[in-house]
């Protein structure tokens, strides 16, 4: 199986270069990568890097932290091009579960990566929520996780074993921190990557 490179990054120049290359499979990036890279007006922005990436995923995230803004958000990102997966965070800033959230777009076919995951429990609940006909990424922060101490690999082995039957479901290794990280994710049958462009 092969493990798709994403690569983590909103710099336009980036993401220009790359989309040409059969290398990178596809894009992540999130509000702070956008303002970093100079984006001032967030939906000025990804629409000039969707006239750039016009057929690989590439993944943009809410800002939102109110379940139903969240949802209004989603919806008008997604309307931005048909390559385009909303990011939902798994929890808001309150702890709060987003499973309102996934169930809603997820019945209206939005292709989700549902991201900042830690933990098995937060996998399971996902799966619950999710609508199984819909595209989803599930992205486990498996380089905060090292970072912290905690060994990320029995929850990435574990969260493959839970999602292999379902195919519209992709594990994404997320927060990479070592080319070996790449090893890691084949190893382990992760279906994404993400990767910083250097």
């Amino acid at each position: 199986m092969k493990t798709k490179i994403f690569c983590d990054s909103a710099d336009f120049a980036t993401i220009k270069k790359l989309s040409k290359t059969k290398l990178v499979n596809g894009f992540t990036t999130n509000p702070s990568l956008i303002r970093l890279s100079g984006g001032r007006n967030y939906k000025n922005y990804c629409l000039s890097l969707l006239k750039v990436c016009k057929n690989k995923p590439i993944s943009f995230e809410v800002f939102a932290d109110d379940t139903d803004e969240m949802i209004e958000q989603a919806l008008k990102i997604r309307s931005w091009g048909k390559n385009v997966y909303v990011k939902i965070p798994v929890i808001n800033t309150k702890g709060i579960f987003s499973g309102k959230a996934i169930r809603q777009l997820g019945d209206k076919k939005i292709n989700l990566n549902i991201t900042a995951v830690y933990t098995i429990a937060q996998v399971r609940k996902i799966i619950k929520n999710i609508n199984k006909n819909s595209k989803i990424i599930i992205s486990i922060f498996a380089g905060r996780m090292a970072d912290a101490g905690n060994d990320p690999v029995p929850i990435i082995k574990e969260s493959v074993k839970l999602t292999k039957k379902i195919k519209n479901v992709e594990i994404l290794w997320a927060s990479t921190r070592e080319a070996y990280n790449y090893i890691q994710a084949k190893d382990y049958k992760c279906s994404i990557i993400t990767m910083p462009p250097t």
